[in-house]
């Protein structure tokens, strides 16, 4: 009851610091400074240190929330692919079907294009990828929460083309879908060639229609 009444004493009429709203501004704050720091000056210079300083929070509240840079840049890339979800519309990760297999997986390959080469996401997603491939537990958990769900999309769809005829029902879906996702993850990470509509429209027809002579 002392207590009561010494802190009404102290602060009458005035309300309760809000800690939620106090801890999500930090929060967002190390989630700007992140994603900013890996594009200015990359992904190996980028330190907890930095990120502190350019959110302006010490150090140990970034470390009491993440155990490493790498985890507060994945934290940070999942809530920007959340936010640019949320400007998609209400059912962004839907797969379109046209009952055109060939024009759907054109549709949605060629909107995953325009995601790499978006700066907002580039510099991120590769120093991600990049680190993922030394780091297996990062790398795991990049696969589960940003890659899987997108990956699904493709098994179900293909699944839908089986339904319908338009794929043989003994191919495997999960294997199937490697035939476009992958060459394009390749190509972007190790800049063996240029990434564009015109080059993933390729990938589907030779995936779907074969090298043979027809």
């Amino acid at each position: 009851m002392a207590a009561q009444k010494s802190a009404q004493h102290a602060a009458p009429g005035k309300p309760a610091p809000d800690s939620t709203r106090r801890s999500d501004k930090s929060r967002r704050a190390i989630y700007d400074a992140a994603l900013a720091l890996v594009v200015e000056v990359g992904y190996p210079k980028t330190t907890i240190e930095g990120i502190a300083a350019r959110a302006g929070v010490g150090k140990q509240t970034i470390y009491r929330w993440w155990p490493s840079k790498a985890d507060v840049l994945m934290e940070a890339f999942l809530d920007l692919a959340g936010q640019s979800t949320g400007e998609a519309g209400p059912a962004p990760y839907a797969f379109p079907d046209t009952g055109d297999l060939a024009a759907d997986l054109k549709t949605v390959l060629r909107a995953t294009v325009d995601e790499l080469r978006d700066p907002r996401f580039e510099a991120s997603m590769r120093a991600l990828a990049a680190e993922g491939v030394v780091n297996e537990k990062l790398g795991r958990e990049l696969v589960a929460k940003l890659m899987q769900p997108s990956l699904d999309l493709y098994i179900a769809r293909l699944r839908a083309a089986q339904d319908a005829g338009q794929v043989r029902p003994e191919i495997d879906p999960r294997i199937a879908l490697e035939f476009f996702v992958s060459p394009l993850a390749q190509r972007w990470l190790q800049h063996t060639g240029p990434i564009s509509h015109e080059y993933t429209d390729t990938l589907v027809d030779y995936a779907l229609h074969g090298l043979a002579p027809r």
